[in-house]
This record gives structure tokens, C-alpha cells and sequence, in this order.
């Protein structure tokens, strides 16, 4: 860890409303110039809107921001980037049909007489990316590209404005193995060249691994700031949780040797899957497991009925054929938790009990018109359970945490009182408390007869859950292992033969 140089930014005793949920309370931290600074806790801690705040995408209700010294008062993220200050959020922000050099000039083009010159917009890029070790060619299409490298041209952008303080937001929440470590070292470099890091993450390892000194927030509190190489990852969690988390996963539920058929998959193909075949039966968690892009997620769209099938069947219990797209798998008790809540799970802009009743809507409508009463009644019941840090079931499901916005997908699929479940990365994006929660539910639903088919690139959590895991590779399911062979040697030796073979 180096030596802490003068503040680059500093925040004394902010605080944050929305509604009746207080978001920060007299939170107060310095971050030195050219460090990297991490931002932990559970989801609804406070570390996005903290983050946010010194972006200038937010304006704190109470204390002050001091940038360099100078106090400040950002009205929107403009005026900070103009002060240096640049923020690339979870959810990537590349305008997919622009060229990587338009991307990242975006409303800062060199232009004369009112037009783009497109000679010059490409010498600045390259010039801009040589200097910051970047290799993404000037005119591939953003839209294109791996979400690590849509991730390097926010990153780029940031820099092509001069910002001096960038803030991250969970910069890794989508990225693989080595598209993290690429990450890592750009992070690293940044520093180096004594830009200041914001890291806001939820993942502990990499906080330990990166950061020169880490905040603790827990319920919109400060709990400490203190040197990285202070903490561990037991001790940020009893931070974040005021608790010991206690065992990762919970105890894996008892399946009988005679448990009925849930769900049959024979021999489907679709777009990156090839004649997959597998069974999951009543109370079995099948974990999928393979390395990012082996059609883990196509197989599970496919299965639900989002993408086409071109060959192959899928059967429910009683060997009710599976047809009509997600709308039939609903109404035959298939139901999905999608890889991306984003895109595929959640309206952002309607409110939580709406978007909980949205896969229901038939059993709370007479004559096409929704009874709104007992659509309350219904999803009230579900979401108290989950404990989410709202005080308003009305507000927008966009205003909640990643967290919170997860457990509000899985209430809507719980809905629906379905007979198998896919899981398609259920706690990505999301901080180990809510992790632990959402592991229970899967146990516990698993208990009661529920067939769950888990996708994660997590392997830990395969290991963990899964009564059997399934390997893919290149579309194909190519291993399963049951009992003492699931191994992390075994899963990963599956998921990589082929390569190494070819190698």
C-alpha cells in the first residue's frame, strides 16, 4: 500500500432521503489523491448513492463535498466531469450502433464548420489509447463487443475528458476470470499515474486484492475506514452484516433416490446449444457450470422458450409438453429468473408491486381490469418476507439496490407458484448478505419439491448448492458429476479438455 498523499476528495457528514428511507446518514470520508479508495457493504448500504453524490449525479440533502480543498456543489454530472470527476455506473453506457472513437469522443468530437472530422477523431483516439495501453481498434462497432471491452471504452471516455477521480461502480460484476484481471491491472495503472479510484464493489477478494484503504457502510452508516491490509474478508463481512456471516451455504436438502421427474430436456438445439438432454427432478438443485459464452444462458432461454428451439422437447412433470413460449412455461409451473435484470426482468421505471405482479396478472383481473386491492394484498404478502429497504411498495423498482431489485424478480417468478425454477446467475450483482438469503430460498424451495436448475459463473456456488452439475462446453453438456466428483478440478477439467487438447 503506498503513502497516502493530500485529499483529493473529501466528504464531511453527508446525508441522503429518498422518501422515508435514509440512504446515508452523516457519512464522512477523505480519499488521497493517486489511491485506490473501496466502498463496501450490504445492498441499500449507501455505497452507489455516496458514489453518485461525488459523481454529481446526485445532490447530497445535508453536509458537504470538498474537491481538493475547495468546497463544491455539483448540480449534475456535467459540472463534475468538468472538475475532473467522471463515473462509469454497473450498467454500461456505450451507444451500440457508434464506432469505438465515437464512443468515446461522444458530444466532444473535433469538429469545423459544424462537422465531425473523422481524420482527427481517429489520430485522437489512438493517440488517447496508446497512452493508456488500450489495443480496441477505432472503428468496431461498441455494440459489438464483450462487455469488458464496452468497460474499457467508459473507461476511456473518462479519460479522454481529463478525469482525475473516477468512481467504478461493481466495474466487475459482469466480466469473466481473465477479462477481471485485464480490469485489475487498468485499475492498478490508473493509479500509478496517480488518478484516484472510487471502487465501489461487492466483491470482497477483489477490495483486498486492489484497494489502498476501504469504507465500511452499513444501514447508510459509516462503520470505519481503515487500511486494506487491515481487513480480511471475515472481518468486512461482520463489518457490512454487524454479525459473522456464518457458513457460506446452507446444508444441501436431503433428495429422495425415487424423487419424480420434474422437468425432461431431450435433445434441444438452438441458437449455441446442441442436442442437450438432462433431467431435473422434485427437490433437485442441477447446477450448469461451463466458461462464459459455452451457451450456459442460451440453453436456459431455450428450455424456457424465449429463444426458438430448432429440434428437441421439453416436458414438465406428468409429461405436459413445454410450448407457447415464456407465457406457456408460466402457465405449465416453468418458471426463470433471467442473467440480466436489466434487460431481460425488470420495468425500472414501474413501481415494485407492478413489477412483482407482472407474470400474474390473470389471477387478480376480472374482465380484463386488475383489482388493484388484492394485486397489493398478494404482493404485499410475498415482498415482506424479503425484507426490502423500502418504505414504498409504489415506488419505482429502478430507485431500489441491485440487491433489492433482484429479490423483487425472484418474488414475481414466486408469483406464480411454479414446479421447477430456472436460475440463470441469481445473485449476480449482488452483496453477500443478499447472497446468503437468496441460497436459502433456493434450499428452502428445493425442500419443498421444487425442481431448480442453477446457472452461475461462480463456481463456488455451484459447489455449494448443486445435488448434480452439469458441464457445458461450446453448446454441448459434456460432463456430469454427482457426489464426491463434484470437484472444482473436475468442473473446470471439463470445461477446459477441449482447449487444452487443441493446445
Amino acid at each position: 500500500m503506498q503513502e497516502p498523499g493530500p485529499a483529493h476528495i473529501e466528504v464531511e457528514r453527508i446525508s441522503k432521503h429518498f422518501g422515508g428511507v435514509r440512504a446515508l446518514d452523516d457519512v464522512s470520508l477523505s480519499i488521497p489523491t493517486g489511491s485506490i479508495h473501496a466502498l463496501v457493504g450490504e445492498n441499500g448500504a449507501g455505497k452507489s448513492t455516496l458514489g453518485k453524490i461525488v459523481a454529481g449525479v446526485l445532490a447530497q440533502d445535508e453536509g458537504i463535498v470538498r474537491l481538493r480543498g475547495e468546497e463544491v456543489a455539483f448540480r449534475s454530472p456535467r459540472e463534475a466531469l468538468d472538475r475532473g470527476i467522471a463515473m462509469i455506473a454497473q450498467e454500461l453506457a456505450v451507444v451500440p450502433q457508434l464506432s469505438v472513437a465515437q464512443n468515446v469522443f461522444l458530444g466532444a468530437e473535433p469538429r469545423q464548420a459544424g462537422w465531425v472530422r473523422r481524420g482527427a477523431l481517429r489520430k485522437e483516439y489512438e493517440q488517447l489509447a496508446e497512452r493508456a495501453g488500450f489495443t480496441l481498434p477505432a472503428d468496431r462497432v461498441a455494440g459489438r463487443m464483450r462487455p469488458a471491452e464496452q468497460q474499457q471504452v467508459e473507461i476511456l471516455r473518462a479519460l479522454s475528458r481529463d478525469a482525475e477521480l473516477i468512481v467504478m461502480d461493481e466495474p466487475s460484476a459482469a466480466l469473466s476470470g481473465p477479462d477481471t484481471e485485464r480490469l485489475h491491472e487498468i485499475i492498478r495503472s490508473l493509479a500509478r499515474s496517480n488518478k484516484t479510484i472510487l471502487l465501489v464493489s461487492h466483491f470482497l477478494r477483489e477490495v483486498l486484492e486492489l484497494a489502498d484503504s476501504v469504507t465500511i457502510l452499513r444501514d447508510g452508516k459509516l462503520v470505519r475506514t481503515s487500511p486494506a491490509n487491515a481487513e480480511s474478508e471475515d472481518s468486512l463481512i461482520q463489518g457490512m452484516l454487524g454479525r459473522p456471516l456464518g457458513a457460506a451455504f446452507p446444508d444441501k436438502p436431503a433428495l429422495s433416490a425415487d424423487a419424480p421427474v420434474a422437468l425432461s430436456v431431450r435433445d434441444v438445439s438452438a441458437t449455441g446449444v446442441a442436442a442437450a438432454s438432462l433431467e431435473v427432478r422434485e427437490g433437485e438443485i442441477v447446477g450448469i457450470a461451463g466458461l462464459v459464452g459455452a451457451g450456459r444462458s442460451e440453453l436456459a432461454r431455450a428450455i424456457f422458450g424465449v429463444d426458438r428451439r430448432s429440434a428437441g422437447a421439453v416436458e414438465l412433470g406428468g409429461g405436459a409438453a413445454q410450448e407457447g413460449g415464456p407465457a406457456g412455461s408460466l402457465q405449465r409451473g416453468l418458471a426463470m429468473i433471467p442473467e440480466s435484470r436489466k434487460e431481460q426482468g425488470l420495468l425500472f421505471g414501474r413501481s415494485v408491486v407492478e413489477n412483482v405482479s407482472l407474470s400474474s396478472l390473470r389471477a387478480y383481473s376480472k374482465a380484463g381490469i386488475v383489482q388493484r386491492k388484492a394485486e397489493r394484498a398478494a404482493c404485499r404478502e410475498i415482498l415482506d418476507g424479503w425484507a426490502l429497504k423500502t418504505a414504498n411498495y409504489g415506488a419505482p423498482v429502478g430507485s431500489l439496490s441491485g440487491g433489492n431489485q433482484q429479490k423483487v424478480l425472484f418474488a414475481r417468478m414466486l408469483m406464480c407458484s411454479p414446479r421447477v425454477l430456472i436460475a440463470d446467475e441469481p445473485t449476480r450483482g449482488v452483496d453477500v448478505g443478499a447472497k446468503r438469503a437468496i441460497y436459502d430460498l433456493l434450499v428452502s424451495l428445493a425442500e419443498r419439491g421444487m425442481g431448480v436448475l442453477l446457472i452461475s459463473s461462480e463456481l463456488e456456488e455451484i459447489l455449494g448448492l448443486a445435488h448434480r452439475v452439469l458441464v457445458m462446453r461450446r453448446g454441448r453438456l459434456v460432463a456430469e458429476l454427482t457426489g464426491d466428483e463434484i470437484t472444482e478440478s473436475a468442473v473446470l477439467a471439463a470445461a477446459f479438455s477441449e482447449r487444452e487438447e487443441a493446445a
